[in-house]
Formats: structure tokens, C-alpha cells, sequence
């Protein structure tokens, strides 16, 4: 087979490859349970319809959502047009507010020179982080985090806060919210204590539930508390089994074809920790993960040394190849009922070499090997324990050679133990 035949070859096995892959995801995708949630929503009107929700636990405020009238019923849609306020019970609250946004932003070569509010009048969704005599919300986009509040039903105003230039290279803080609390929150917070406050959800939190009860106002709710009972931070141990292949190309020195040696594929145990940082936001879908793994391929092929020579000789060639791999990644949860999930990973596998080597014929090849993509599809139950199937991309272990070239390549059956 002549090198541009086997290289065509390989690539229709890739494609092959990946969209088996694809296919998989894509049946995910189709069948993955969406989650309606018990609610509520009030039109313009005044009428208030028990609902089931889609929970999107949106990253940005919304501008519309889907909703049923029971669980068998379509899914319907309704918009910030028609819809005054809705919540999902015990969980979340918005209410449609006309307010002045401030535009600025907090993006390093987006900063304003300004220390002045860059106000804009919006029409939004603003989400409730604190109810009570004292209510606190929270608006947020691609680009603005930003905080407003009311006392007794009164005008819904911001909380400024804002970066800007003072010159070329000093930045400083427009901390008027600060005051601001100073003035409305007049019930035990002091001085001291409004100066550690941060422009932040929790901090902000704290301080409006504070108010309410220094005031007596009964049952205030706190909806970011919510969020922060989430368990967002996950340390797996991920043991498993490697089925890997390996190839290389001698260069011919005459222009023909290059030699090429298959090895046997072989099945080696592997061990990984996983750290999993599920992101605060869309029910907790999406999450970073990364995973240091020891992993190891050791082999072994009788070779004919000139063949068709008068000297040809058999020669054994072999592989001892050991790394730790750490693959970069994000994954992405498709949940089927409370206790079960399926997941699909996509990473970027970074592969640190320990003194592995090859002995081909009479020389001993220095192993060093390139990084490369990994895909995986995997289930989940009570959050506790998987079983993923992994596929790489190929990855060169004979980086720093002219003559020779390599393809590596693993599948993985995972499983693994949520210790918490």
C-alpha cells in the first residue's frame, strides 16, 4: 500500500470514528429528559396560572420561558411581553422591571474613563435574591453583573458600582452602593461592617437578610441560598482499562515507501483523579474538569531486518511506554430522571513522558510525545458512580525524529467513585 493509499485509509477510519461519536451525542441530545418544575407566572393582567416550568437556572436573565398547564399538556412559550413576574417554587423568582441599567463594564479594555453611571433604560426580567421588606435583585448579561433593590414596594433603583480609569495605567472604584446602604439599610449595620461588604451576590445577600430581621419583618426569603448549598466542587477516583494501538514509519531513504511497523494492541490498567467543577448555572449541565492519569503501554514485535538480503535477519522491536496524562476538559449532563444522567466529555489531553523507550533493531528511541484531543460519553448514578467510554485522536511519541513518525492511539473503559 503506497503511503498516500495508507494515509487516505486511516483518515476514512478516523471519520469513521468520529461520527460513531457524533451519533452517540446526537441520540443524547434527542432523549435526554427535559425537567418542567412546579410554578407559578402572572400576565399583565393580573392573572396568576400555576404552571410547570422548564428550569433553565439561567445564566443571563431571561426574556421568555416554556412552560406546560400540567405534565402531559404541549410545551407553550410566553415572553416578557405578556408576563409581569414567575417563579419556580422554592427555588427562584423574577419580576419584570422597568430600570436604569448601568452599561459599564468590569472587562479589563472595556473600561470606562468615567466614574459616572452609564445609565440605559431596559425593560427586564430582574431576578430576586432576597424578598422581604427590603428586596434585593439581581440582573445579569454577557457583560453586566449588576444589583438593584427596593424597600416597601417602593421604585426599583441600582446599586452602582463600577470600575474606571483614572489615567493610562491607574484604575480606580466607584463604590456608591456603599452609601447607599449606609442610607436605606439603617438598622445595625455599621460603618465598619458596610465597608467589608463586596459587590458580590452573597455579601449583598447577608446584608439584606440582616436588615429584615433587625427590623422584625417576619419571614424573609433568601434565594441565594439556593446557589450556594449547590455542590459545585466533585474529586472522583477514575479507575479504568486502556485498549491501545501503535504504529511507526521508518522513512525510506530512497524515496519509496516508508517501512511500517504495527504493534499488537494491548489492554493496560489505568488510575485517574479527577477534579470536576460543576459551573453555577443551567441546573448544573455543565462542568470543567481535569484529571491526572497514570497510564501505560508495554509491547513487543518479531521484525525482519532487510528482507530479501542475503544478510536479513529477525529482529524484536519493543515498546515500553509510560506517562502521566492530564487531559482539560468540559462536560456537559443530559439528566434522565433524579438519579441518573449521561455525560459527553470533550478534552484536551496534555501527556507528560516517565523514561519510556523503544528499541528498534539496534538503536533505542527516546520517546516524546505530543499532546492530543480525547471524546467520551459516559453515565452517571446518584452522583455517585460512572462508567464512561473514551476515545483519543492519535498522538506522535517520536516527536524529535526526521526518519521516524508514530501514531498512538487509546480507547478507555472508565469507571469511577464520587468520593465527594
Amino acid at each position: 500500500m503506497k503511503n498516500s493509499d495508507l494515509i487516505i485509509f486511516r483518515k476514512n477510519k478516523t471519520m469513521k470514528k468520529i461520527s460513531l461519536l457524533t451519533g452517540l451525542i446526537s441520540a443524547c441530545f434527542l432523549n435526554a429528559q427535559i425537567k418542567f418544575e412546579k410554578g407559578y407566572f402572572v400576565t399583565n393582567s393580573g392573572k396568576r396560572s400555576e404552571a410547570f416550568i422548564k428550569n433553565l437556572d439561567w445564566k443571563n436573565n431571561p426574556t421568555e420561558f416554556e412552560f406546560k398547564t400540567d405534565e402531559a399538556s404541549e410545551v407553550r412559550k410566553e415572553s416578557i411581553k405578556n408576563i409581569q413576574e414567575f417563579g419556580i417554587d422554592h427555588e427562584r423568582k423574577y419580576i419584570r422591571k422597568t430600570v436604569k441599567v448601568d452599561q459599564s463594564v468590569e472587562i479589563l479594555d472595556k473600561i470606562s474613563d468615567r466614574k459616572e453611571p452609564e445609565f440605559k433604560e431596559e425593560t427586564v426580567f430582574l431576578k430576586y435574591l432576597v424578598e422581604g421588606k427590603a428586596n434585593l435583585f439581581y440582573y445579569e448579561n454577557s457583560e453586566l453583573k449588576k444589583f438593584f433593590f427596593n424597600i416597601d414596594n417602593s421604585q426599583v433603583v441600582p446599586l452602582i458600582y463600577k470600575s474606571y480609569y483614572l489615567n493610562s495605567s491607574q484604575i480606580s472604584y466607584n463604590e456608591d452602593y456603599k452609601q447607599t446602604l449606609s442610607k436605606s439599610l439603617n438598622c445595625d449595620l455599621d460603618k465598619n461592617r458596610i465597608e467589608k461588604i463586596q459587590y458580590k451576590a452573597n455579601d449583598l445577600s447577608k446584608a439584606f437578610m440582616d436588615y429584615n430581621e433587625c427590623i422584625h419583618t417576619g419571614t424573609a426569603v433568601n434565594y441565594n441560598q439556593v446557589s450556594e448549598k449547590r455542590d459545585l466542587f466533585n474529586l472522583n477516583v477514575r479507575p479504568g482499562i486502556n485498549f491501545s494501538s501503535f504504529e511507526t514509519v521508518l522513512s525510506s531513504y530512497f524515496g519509496g515507501n516508508g517501512e511500517v511497523t504495527k504493534f499488537n494492541r494491548e489492554s493496560s490498567f489505568r488510575i485517574g483523579l479527577e477534579a470536576e467543577f460543576v459551573l453555577p448555572f443551567n441546573k448544573n449541565k455543565w462542568a470543567l474538569f481535569a484529571e491526572p492519569t497514570f497510564q501505560y503501554y508495554k509491547t513487543e514485535k518479531e521484525s525482519v531486518v532487510y528482507p530479501g538480503q542475503s544478510f536479513e535477519m529477525k529482529s524484536t522491536r519493543t515498546v515500553d511506554y509510560k506517562s502521566i496524562e492530564i487531559p482539560f476538559g468540559v462536560r456537559h449532563y443530559f439528566f434522565i430522571n433524579d438519579q441518573s444522567k449521561i455525560f459527553v466529555n470533550l478534552a484536551y489531553v496534555f501527556d507528560f513522558n516517565l523514561k519510556s523507550e523503544i528499541k528498534y533493531d539496534y538503536q533505542i528511541l527516546e520517546i516524546s510525545s505530543g499532546n492530543n484531543m480525547a471524546f467520551g460519553i459516559g453515565y452517571k448514578y446518584k452522583d455517585r458512580f460512572s462508567a464512561e467510554f473514551r476515545a483519543t485522536t492519535h498522538r506522535n511519541l517520536l516527536q524529535n525524529y526526521n526518519t521516524f513518525t508514530s501514531r498512538y492511539q487509546t480507547m478507555s473503559f472508565i469507571l469511577g467513585y464520587t468520593l465527594f
